[in-house]
């Protein structure tokens, strides 16, 4: 099983990735880790991202899921669990993550789009308001993405559709709360 948080800049996904890893025994692998220098200087700048700057990111985090061993040929192996943090703000974007360079093949055509989800992989939809995602980003320290930059990603957001092995978790609610919801749906797709 792997499952990619994804949302917003300051929604949560690392406290979350970190918390879910420490309670499943799961690695973490942290996107922002995957970005090539020029992607965190842009956004230390202020300067949204492009989708021919997030495109080879994206490729390295879909390197990523395959490696963690769950996932290919689109059938369930016996690879490892792991959890991933991703923004994923687009579909594809998470289509990218799922099938890499394949899924820009049905980009411009979405209703041809065949491919919605892999079996393992789940997508953790962290959602709040503006508002409150904003004061979190002003209040946090020492992180590259600018406060700023918070609308342009609410701007470019594609919620997860129900085809998409999606679970959506508001982010009002504490951490630990969530992290039993996400351990009943684990418990529940075993």
């Amino acid at each position: 099983m792997i499952y990619v948080i994804m949302g917003v800049s300051g929604c949560g996904k690392t406290t979350l990735g970190a918390f879910l890893s420490h309670k499943l025994g799961w690695p973490l692998h942290e996107g922002d880790d995957f970005h090539p220098r020029e992607n965190i200087e842009k956004m230390a700048r202020g300067e949204p991202l492009t989708d021919q700057d997030r495109l080879p990111w994206l490729l390295k985090l879909h390197d990523v899921i395959q490696s963690c061993g769950s996932v290919f040929n689109r059938e369930r192996s016996s690879g490892g669990d792991a959890i991933m943090v991703c923004s994923a703000l687009r579909r594809l974007y998470r289509q990218v993550l799922l099938f890499g360079s394949e899924a820009l093949t049905y980009s411009s055509d979405t209703a041809s789009l065949h491919m919605c989800s892999l079996p393992g992989v789940w997508f953790l939809f962290l959602y709040g308001t503006y508002d409150l995602i904003h004061a979190r980003m002003v209040a946090r320290r020492g992180h590259f993405m600018q406060p700023g930059l918070l609308r342009s990603q609410f701007d470019v957001l594609e919620p997860p559709a129900e085809e998409e092995n999606a679970l959506l978790l508001d982010i009002r609610r504490s951490t630990d709360d969530i992290c039993r919801e996400i351990q009943e749906h684990l418990r529940q797709l075993s």
